[in-house]
């Protein structure tokens, strides 16, 4: 899944956010963009999302939702985007549920009863595939999978997956996010259900993964979205933005979510976006490149940010109207540039500066 188009991109994992000349709905064909956190939180759409999405697709851009979360259906989360007033249908939406699905009937017979922890989506992801979901480990089934499945899924639920698991059944996980956003804050997401039961099992056994960032996850959206010059929108270091890195993709960060300034600063290589912005508003301007200075520093948008005395320090862009984010992306490249270097640089002053 490839394809950088010549607009100054930065190589997956620099030492720098990239920057491109034209807005990003035109240098890219498709937006891969994940849900929680990024177009909604807790049911409700995200600050600016449905305007900015409006705008992308109006202009062409072809706009896929790739979700690490099982719970609901395509049909319902395109349901819900298009009540939210960002039109969509079941095929613009790939869950890790299909993902899993899809490893699992790799694995196993057609028709095989498969031990569901989780929602309707990962049992409809299922069907698809010729599987037949079950609810206990004493139905028969040759594999336990586990997805998320709300803030009201029965303890007794991971008591079955725990039994299926111990009596050595192949053990499957949609994804292992340990949080999800929500409307009142971060929750606990599936990688934390699959915790309890890899404690309840006495941690001997690994589940096969499928969801971001790994290879399963990106399989299933190549099949589906078709795309040729694909954008990674997410607000998640560890799954979304290394999901693009193991893809060999440009990814957009967007701090509406899980991940905030100071966590962007001190990222690794493979957690590194291509760009950043505050929403996703940011999908309809260029953003300036971020350039090295020469002597040490990283200029971006008339901010300048260097390293001194084990501090980040911020200069510049005094005049009103500033774009903040541009002080973030020059901080990056002087943070990212530090730790490469073996290096550390605390950013509390810098960020104090401009308001973070």
């Amino acid at each position: 899944m490839t394809v950088r188009d010549g607009q100054g991109q930065q190589d997956v994992g620099g030492n720098r956010p990239g920057g491109s000349a034209l807005p990003l709905s035109e240098a890219y064909d498709t937006a891969l963009l994940d849900l929680d956190g990024v177009v909604y939180a807790g049911g409700e759409a995200v600050p600016h999302a449905v305007d900015a999405l409006g705008t992308a697709r109006a202009g062409g851009m072809h706009l896929a939702y790739v979700t690490n979360n099982a719970l609901r259906t395509p049909d319902a989360v395109a349901e819900h985007l298009t009540e939210l007033g960002v039109p969509a249908e079941a095929g613009d939406v790939i869950t890790s549920a299909q993902a899993v699905a899809r490893l699992i009937a790799d694995d196993v017979p057609a028709g095989s009863r498969v031990l569901v922890i989780g929602g309707e989506g990962l049992r409809v992801a299922l069907r698809e595939r010729g599987l037949v979901p079950v609810d206990s480990a004493d139905d028969g089934p040759v594999a336990v999978v586990q997805g998320y499945g709300g803030p009201d899924m029965p303890w007794g639920r991971f008591a079955e997956a725990s039994y299926a698991v111990a009596r050595g059944l192949p053990w499957y996980a949609s994804n292992t996010d340990l949080t999800i956003p929500g409307a009142r804050g971060i929750g606990p997401g599936n990688g934390a259900a699959v915790e309890v039961v890899r404690i309840a099992t006495g941690g001997r056994v690994e589940p096969k993964v499928a969801g971001k960032p790994l290879p399963p996850m990106h399989r299933e959206t190549v099949l589906r979205t078709g795309a040729r010059r694909p954008l990674v929108v997410g607000d998640r270091l560890d799954t979304d933005i290394e999901g693009a890195f193991n893809g060999g993709v440009d990814s957009l960060l967007v701090l509406t979510g899980v991940t905030d300034v100071p966590q962007l600063l001190r990222a690794v290589p493979e957690h590194r976006p291509t760009y950043v912005a505050a929403d996703l508003r940011g999908l309809l301007v260029a953003q300036p490149e971020v350039v090295a200075d020469g002597d040490g520093g990283f200029v971006c948008g008339g901010w300048r940010a260097s390293v001194s005395g084990g501090e980040l320090v911020l200069d510049g862009a005094e005049a009103a109207g500033a774009d903040v984010m541009d002080g973030v992306r020059a901080l990056c490249g002087a943070a990212w540039s530090a730790a490469d270097a073996g290096g550390t640089a605390d950013a509390g002053k810098a960020l104090a500066r401009i308001g973070l």
